[in-house]
């Protein structure tokens, strides 16, 4: 796994409370748009990120082929459900999740600096559901508490 490094004094704590009970203080912050929920470990947060080739290396040691013949794998999955998208269909995988077509609507948007209405057309864009299973199985996922990774302050 990729890990980053992320100095802890630039996030806001959030203190968890379950059952009444309070927890170990947590750091919600955002990045990329997205909100991120870490626990501290000494000075710093640790991000977990999976890259592509660490997902073909993981499917080339669960499964016992080649990295080449999993990367291959990977790319042709990827390739059909990209295909299969921008023709407007959806790509359903039970237990995992769906791939859908959303279509936006016409609207009217600004441009702030010349003072102008524009129309921005429909279009179609790209979404992931994921599967009832495997986002109970993600939310109730528990942090491993020894991580292997140290940070020097």
């Amino acid at each position: 796994m990729l890990f980053k490094l992320l100095k802890k004094s630039s996030f806001v704590p959030h203190k968890l409370f379950i059952n009444g009970e309070q927890n170990l203080t947590e750091y919600i912050f955002g990045f990329n748009r997205k909100r991120y929920l870490c626990r501290p470990i000494f000075n710093y947060l640790i991000l977990k990120e999976m890259t592509k080739a660490e997902l073909v290396a993981e499917i080339s040691t669960k499964t016992g082929i080649e990295k080449t013949v999993a990367l291959q794998a990977v790319e042709a999955a990827m390739k059909v459900i990209k295909t299969t998208m921008s023709d407007g269909e959806n790509v359903y995988l039970r237990g995992f999740g769906s791939f859908i077509v959303k279509r936006r609507a016409q609207k009217l948007g600004r441009i702030i600096s010349k003072n102008t209405t524009i129309i921005i057309p429909e279009h179609n864009i790209p979404a992931f559901k994921p599967a009832k299973t495997f986002a109970n199985k993600v939310k109730n996922a528990k942090i491993k508490k020894n991580q292997t990774t140290e940070a020097v302050d």
